[in-house]
């Protein structure tokens, strides 16, 4: 086969950038704003995703049509993978970070072994293109959860947050510009890629109130799918990212192996000093509410007040019912069914959203924290009787 895959321009990164700002918006999107669900988003998208990737895997050249849908549909998959293992499995990003990592490692040590190369200029094989594909689902996986444990540690906006990965990836072109091992310095680039897109994408849905731009993933969705569309239909014309007919691998040879040695030294001074800011931000005082996930309860007042008198009633009665039921599963012992019992108020929040957040954004993120403390809550790992029914009866008085 020729290769499956395009050469590594400026205009690949800008593609991979738009892809995973879509992943997260879209997926977004479907699941909250059209209340899909979680769980029924993940399995159409895997559905999707097999169809996708048969198509690629049957083509003998680079298609950037079919390439580029395929990182699109593995963009919004390996996001729902993370996010059902953290909404629906309470599963600690911190945890599931480290699992994706772990099977990253995995999938390259194989592939390694097995093919002797990682270079994406070798893709010329099945069982090679197999171990990509694979390997860039899990990229996309273990870079949602680690954008989102960042997110939790820290308590950032996403408008901040893009900064941490960005400047990594600079970090990594300067070491690869010196020097550094191409492959790896792709590979790592490649994961930060989409805590990069992914914060952009919120950063551009959160409502100004909250320190974004304000389109909404709709509008998220829709800008970078089209900027994807014009951006493939202009490499479909020039074929400037079609690696040649001939075997471009580089050789040992033209490597220098002391200054690759010297530069992996490099890219580990940076993990320590990135993993020494993650630290220190996470000692400072914060709230998490900037993140949108419920990682850990935000710094709310002690006496929480009514706030919802311009929200429709039933919807706030809806509310109120699901977090009583929820109080008394929590009295009676029975967290399984207050868990499954309080995934109830999620998905309703969620798809209220865009109708409620409009009519009063102050109130609704006041609501919007007060649920967050309550999921955090009811979900933790060691749950505790007393926090639970706090954060439950606070939230009862915030509604009213």
């Amino acid at each position: 086969m020729l290769s499956k895959v395009p050469e590594v321009t400026v205009w690949f990164w800008i593609i991979k950038i738009l892809c995973t700002t879509v992943g997260e918006s879209f997926a977004d999107w479907i699941n909250m704003t059209l209340g899909v669900g979680l769980d029924l988003t993940a399995l159409l998208f895997t559905v999707i995703l097999a169809a996708v990737l048969i198509w690629q895997l049957r083509l003998t050249r680079y298609v950037p049509f079919v390439y580029w849908l395929t990182v699109v549909v593995v963009s919004v998959t390996g996001t729902l993978y993370t996010d059902i293992l953290t909404d629906s499995l309470s599963v600690p990003l911190a945890l599931s970070t480290s699992v994706f990592a772990a099977i990253l490692a995995v999938v390259f040590g194989i592939w390694f072994v097995r093919e002797r190369t990682l270079s994406i200029h070798s893709i010329r094989t099945t069982p090679r293109e197999l171990f990509y594909w694979l390997a860039v689902l899990v990229t996309f996986a273990l870079g949602t959860a680690a954008g989102d444990w960042t997110l939790e540690l820290t308590g950032w906006s996403p408008g901040v947050s893009v900064l941490l990965p960005a400047g990594l990836i600079a970090a990594i072109v300067l070491g690869w510009r010196l020097g550094a091992n191409a492959v790896l310095s792709f590979w790592l680039a490649y994961i930060l890629t989409r805590p990069l897109g992914a914060n952009l994408g919120d950063w551009l849905a959160t409502p100004t109130a909250d320190h974004g731009l304000g389109l909404g993933t709709a509008g998220t969705s829709v800008l970078f799918l089209a900027a994807i569309l014009a951006t493939v239909l202009y490499l479909t014309r020039t074929r400037s990212d079609v690696i040649g007919d001939e075997n471009p691998t580089p050789t040992t040879s033209s490597t220098n192996k002391p200054r690759e040695r010297l530069l992996f030294g490099y890219y580990a001074v940076v993990a320590v000093l990135a993993g020494a800011l993650l630290i220190w931000a996470s000692a400072q005082p914060h709230s998490t509410a900037g993140s949108n996930e419920e990682g850990s309860p935000a710094t709310l007042p002690a006496a929480p007040a009514p706030a919802h008198p311009h929200f429709p009633s039933a919807e706030i009665t809806t509310y109120r019912t699901i977090t009583n039921d929820t109080l008394t599963l929590i009295r009676s012992g029975n967290h399984d069914a207050a868990k499954a019992r309080i995934k109830d108020l999620e998905t309703a929040w969620d798809r209220d959203q865009n109708t409620l957040q409009p009519m009063d954004d102050s109130a609704w993120t006041i609501i919007d924290d007060r649920i967050d403390d309550a999921l955090h809550a009811v979900r933790a790992d060691k749950p505790d009787q007393p926090t639970e029914t706090r954060t439950l009866t606070d939230l009862l008085t915030t509604l009213g």
